[in-house]
């Protein structure tokens, strides 16, 4: 995957990102939280570091569910309803949607699928991809 001018944003355009570093990990989610922010289908991601991504036109909404004790938190746009991207609490690396890349052929494809203990019957995983209940070690 090219890093040189790697950019994205929201359907509506008002929130546009860039990433300048190499995705530490590529997969898709099957976890339920995933389903409901898809519309029901996995979610492929890519993990990149916080010092190679940064937002370059408008400002995300943020949501975290305040039931949870320690929540992701959701960045998306107030305007089209895009999710871009998950912050977790206990890890630094930026969850990026691909579906919100400019190209997101760029992204080649997942390396494992996670949480495939929450996975649909519906739900494919490409043959001889690694596949792990929960997250991998």
């Amino acid at each position: 995957m090219s890093v040189d001018d790697l950019t994205g944003g929201c359907y509506c355009g008002a929130i546009r990102y860039r990433i300048t570093a190499r995705p530490v990990f590529k997969a898709q989610c099957h976890c339920r939280a995933c389903q409901h922010f898809s519309g029901g289908g996995p979610n492929y991601f890519m993990l990149i570091p916080p010092d190679g991504f940064a937002y370059i036109q408008g400002r995300p909404s943020r949501y975290a569910r305040p039931d949870l004790p320690s929540p992701r938190t959701r960045e998306f746009c107030a305007t089209c309803g895009t999710h871009l991207t998950t912050i977790r609490p206990h890890a630094p690396e930026i969850v990026v949607k691909v579906g919100t890349l400019d190209d997101p052929a760029v992204y080649g494809g997942p390396k494992a699928a996670i949480y495939t203990e929450d996975m649909q019957p519906f739900h494919l995983i490409p043959e001889g991809l690694p596949a792990f209940e929960k997250l991998p070690k």
